[in-house]
């Protein structure tokens, strides 16, 4: 913590009363610093941070804390007061105030300070030392830790101590935000509380997320990522004991994964530092091994497709709606900023298909922008977003947008590990990464690799646009097959992705791969909501009560419902689902049906085309399932040696 704090930043008499007084007491001294530039700019971003959350941390302690573009340094001021101020701790008012500075886009600085201050604050000594410390020179030393008593110098991290629970925090996400990700908090949940281990979870899904409380994580003792997509603002945990896997290893081995976390804490490991200057792409930053180049990469683009799905979703359900009341004319219907009336249904539907065409017109430079951050980070987003721009303007379409932020994230991967002079390392991510990063993309996109791209995905669009006879039917039965291999898992989703993909530039072709997609996503859980209904004798009273939940799931398109009957029989339930979606998917093309949403289920019924016959496929896939499966686990019950361990009461 050496330089982040000096004698003319600690006040070891703070007069204040409010923490809006404390903290623009505090930010004075910044500014006679020559650290703060602004001071009133600088206390409108505290006082936003701190309506975000209380600041105030059990044992009299004060942590109000900001990024802002007007701090030039990382910087901490110390004050000690005599009343006490509120800070919003549940143990009443604070004595000991830190308030703690970062400049705009340092958020490895931010996180680090405030994670090592929440570490010494820990240490009764050294609270108690600062207590009593009157001189502001030696208590800056002691903050930074360079003073001799043994209680100013940083401790290791340890593993919870006998008198308290070992404590972890989690971040579980999956590409679409809906199943998995949840699915996963809560069998970590259960994992933890069997062990008798305190979890906090932070599920970064489809609605949003909310952050992790940083004293929360602060306290942790060790982390546990669960994720299919790149984690948000993953330098929060930088120095803590990391267990880093997919979401599914939650879902399906929970407890292995505390173990470990606990493990890991335990052998005094510490994670990986932030991403500001990322490892060479075959090592972790710490010297392990990461994960393969193949499971890297479709980390990333699952990332860009799960940004992308909701302008998907809006986009393509406002056209279906646009087509349903105004019929496929609409499409010509002038500008509803110059021409709309109130009382003409066609009016609506125009406006309907003009926003739905403003949403659609998103989705290559977010699905572009978000591989860019999943790979490097916030950096990441505006040559991403650039080169996403200009792969619609050269009708690079999807394709292009998939290159172009690939290619956004390695030049901003390779700039970072560029050694700069630390007067530059605070413009780097606002001014030079986006200048040099951009300008790199744009000319990679307009003149190197764009102009053979369009010609792909315009011969994809064009076979997409032809698909018709046996072609699609095959294409069908590969699509349900891939949908049901591993239920959400990493074939389901690309799969999806591909069905998505064509949304961005729809045509025939591409509106019967979505509606296939889905169809064949819907089987499985309601081939088993079907199989324990009908047979209920077969399956654990668990399973039945999963069973009950299956109908709604599947009829979600929530493929994962069927998650718990595979773990219990995979090779029974994965093959019989399997069938039934290739089914569904062969006669979904047959019959032609079309879909421009990329989710909803039965819920977007009336708006597929065809509906009918969608159903009829929907439901063929289903019995298909549901007869496979009761037929497998009836042959294995007539074996005798399994009896003991699948038979249950019956249910019917």
């Amino acid at each position: 913590m050496t330089e982040l704090i000096t004698a003319e930043l600690v006040d070891t008499d703070l007069s204040a009363d409010t923490k809006q007084a404390a903290a623009r007491s505090l930010a004075e001294r910044m500014v006679a610093a020559g650290r703060v530039t602004d001071l009133a700019g600088f206390l409108a971003d505290v006082a936003a941070r701190e309506e975000q959350l209380p600041t105030g941390l059990e044992g009299g302690i004060g942590i109000p804390h900001c990024r802002s573009e007007h701090v030039t340094e990382p910087t901490l001021a110390f004050g000690r007061s005599a009343r006490g101020i509120d800070f919003g701790a549940p143990d009443g008012p604070a004595d000991l105030i830190f308030l703690i500075a970062a400049p705009a886009g340092a958020d490895t600085d931010h996180l680090t300070i405030l994670s090592a201050l929440a570490r010494r604050l820990a240490d009764a000594e050294f609270t108690t030392a600062l207590r009593a410390e009157a001189d502001p020179a030696r208590a800056a030393a002691l903050i930074r830790g360079d003073d001799e008593r043994p209680s100013a110098v940083p401790a290791p991290e340890q593993p919870a101590s006998p008198d308290r629970p070992f404590r972890i925090v989690a971040v579980t996400s999956c590409p679409t935000g809906i199943a998995h990700t949840y699915m996963a908090a809560e069998a970590l949940q259960r994992a933890a509380e069997a062990e008798g281990v305190e979890i906090a979870v932070e599920t970064q899904g489809s609605a949003g997320f909310t952050r992790l409380d940083p004293a929360v994580i602060a306290a942790a003792d060790a982390v546990v990522l669960a994720h299919d997509v790149e984690v948000r603002e993953k330098a929060r945990f930088a120095g803590k004991p990391t267990v880093d896997t997919g979401v599914k290893a939650a879902i399906n081995r929970p407890a292995e994964l505390v173990a470990e976390a606990r493990a890991r804490a335990e052998r005094g490991e510490t994670g990986a530092p932030a991403p500001d200057r990322p490892a060479p792409m075959d090592r972790q930053p710490d010297g392990g091994e990461r994960d393969g180049f193949g499971t890297r990469l479709r980390t990333w683009l699952m990332t860009g497709v799960s940004y992308m799905v909701p302008f998907v979703a809006a986009g393509g359900l406002l056209i279906a709606l646009a087509f349903a009341v105004g019929g496929y004319g609409i499409t010509e219907a002038p500008s509803v900023a110059e021409h709309f009336r109130w009382t003409e249904a066609a009016s609506w539907a125009a406006l309907m298909f003009q926003i739905g065409g403003a949403a659609f017109g998103f989705l290559v430079p977010v699905l572009a922008g978000y591989i860019a951050y999943g790979m490097a980070d916030r950096p990441g987003l505006v040559p991403g977003f650039v080169g996403g721009a200009i792969a619609v303007t050269i009708e690079a379409g999807f394709l292009g947008g998939l290159v172009a932020g690939l290619l956004a994230g390695a030049v901003v991967m390779a700039i970072q590990r560029v050694d700069v002079p630390a007067v530059l390392r605070g413009i780097m991510p606002v001014v030079v990464i986006p200048l040099v990063s951009a300008a790199a993309v744009g000319f990679l996109m307009f003149v190197v690799v764009g102009k053979p791209i369009a010609s792909f995905q315009q011969a994809m669009t064009d076979w997409l646009g032809g698909l018709s006879g046996g072609n699609a039917v095959l294409l069908g039965v590969l699509l349900g097959l891939m949908m049901c291999f591993d239920l959400g898992g990493p074939v389901n989703k690309v799969a999806y992705a591909f069905a998505v993909g064509g949304l961005a530039t729809p045509n025939d072709g591409s509106l019967k791969v979505m509606a296939t997609v889905m169809a064949a996503g819907m089987v499985p859980p309601l081939g088993m909501a079907l199989a324990t209904t009908v047979r209920g004798r077969l399956f654990s009273r668990a399973e039945r009560e999963n069973g009950k939940a299956a109908w709604v799931l599947g009829g979600s398109f929530i493929t994962e419902g069927a998650i718990p009957f595979a773990a219990a029989d995979p090779l029974r339930v994965i093959p019989s689902a399997m069938a039934g979606g290739a089914v569904t998917g062969t006669l979904s093309m047959a019959f032609g049906a079309t879909l421009r949403a990329p989710h909803g289920g039965v819920f977007v019924v009336p708006l597929i085309g065809r509906p009918l016959l969608y159903l009829v496929a929907i439901a063929a896939g289903t019995l298909v399932t549901a007869a496979l499966v009761i037929l497998l686990k009836s042959r294995r019950r007539a074996t005798g040696p399994e009896r003991l361990t699948t038979t249950a009461p019956a249910a019917v």
